[in-house]
């Protein structure tokens, strides 16, 4: 532009127009701006600004720990309450297994198995156990003599309660390690028959035992359970209709049932009591159905409290005139 033609008035604004050339011109606002409220009370737009999927993960975590709210990556509650919710298990459920007052700590995604632990000083055996066994083979047909070698029981939630090596009383001829998972350094390492089998018969002692074919368990350990008392997987009819009307086999039910692989190599027996605990589980009302055809409504030991019944009075006949 040529300054001379312009006139004095125009002159003296080219100073002005050329600083607001340099300015950065403001943006406007957009849909994505939010407005944040300031000290004094004035609400102005601050710009949207784009964070990276990991920033803006741990901002909304950040933000669910202030509102007292558990990230959906963490885990849950451990109290026992929280973990039936989380895990579908019902309230009423809750309380017949471990009664109204229980306080028991579960974990909530994983299980802390130990190995060869005998009773395990801090978990609820509750009203409902799983058992299974695992076994070595004796005597000069190992193929058809078999030995208790390995126990072990989980409650209602699958929680080890007690697990042991059992050591025999004649020679092993065959371990049966692919399967049975025993090997001679673990029974080395076992508890006699007598001390695994009174401790298995005081964690019976008034409980309702679940297990897949779990007549053998307990030809294993020598003992005895009331029928009544007892669930078996392998004989509830849903879930022989999943073998064609046959006994279905415990990896089997696991599959098609829970969607869960088991047995892929040697044997785990308290992966087995487990499984058969969360079968189960699965069908808790069908069991209890079938058991009420078998054996009538369950039973009422204890009377309740300022009841008569069980006080051992009668009442007295009138004379008869």
């Amino acid at each position: 532009m040529d300054l001379k033609n312009l006139s004095s008035n125009w002159k003296k604004l080219q100073p002005t127009l050329e600083k607001d050339k340099s300015r950065v011109p403001k943006r406007k606002p957009s849909e994505d701006d939010v407005l944040q409220p300031q000290p004094n009370g004035v609400k102005r737009v601050k710009l949207a600004v784009k964070q990276p999927p990991e920033r803006l993960k741990q901002v909304r975590d950040d933000h669910k720990r202030d509102m007292g709210i558990a990230p959906s990556h963490q885990k849950q509650s451990a109290s026992l309450a929280t973990w039936a919710e989380d895990n579908d298990i019902s309230a009423k459920d809750l309380t017949a297994a471990y009664g109204s007052s229980s306080t028991l700590s579960v974990p909530a995604s994983k299980y802390e198995d130990k190995i060869n632990e005998g009773l395990s000083p801090t978990k609820d055996a509750g009203k409902y156990i799983s058992i299974d066994c695992e076994m070595v083979g004796v005597g000069p047909a190992p193929g058809w003599e078999s030995a208790l070698a390995r126990v072990s029981i989980v409650n209602y939630h699958g929680q080890q309660i007690y697990d042991s090596f059992v050591q025999t009383k004649e020679p092993v001829t065959d371990y049966r390690t692919f399967v049975s998972g025993i090997t001679p350094q673990l029974l080395k390492g076992g508890r006699t028959f007598e001390v695994v089998q009174a401790d298995v018969a005081q964690l019976l002692n008034g409980k309702i035992l679940v297990g897949h074919a779990v007549k053998h368990d307990l030809e294993a350990l020598l003992l005895g359970h009331p029928k009544r008392d007892i669930r078996d997987t392998s004989k509830h009819p849903a879930y022989r209709k999943v073998a064609g009307g046959r006994t279905p086999g415990l990896k089997r039910l696991a599959k098609q049932v829970l969607d869960v692989d088991i047995q892929g190599g040697e044997h785990s027996s308290i992966e087995d009591a487990r499984a058969a605990m969360s079968l189960f589980r699965r069908e808790k009302e069908g069991f209890e159905r079938e058991h009420q055809k078998n054996w009538g409504a369950p039973r009422n030991t204890e009377a309740p409290v300022g009841s008569k019944k069980g006080r051992g009075k009668t009442k007295k006949r009138k004379k008869k005139k």
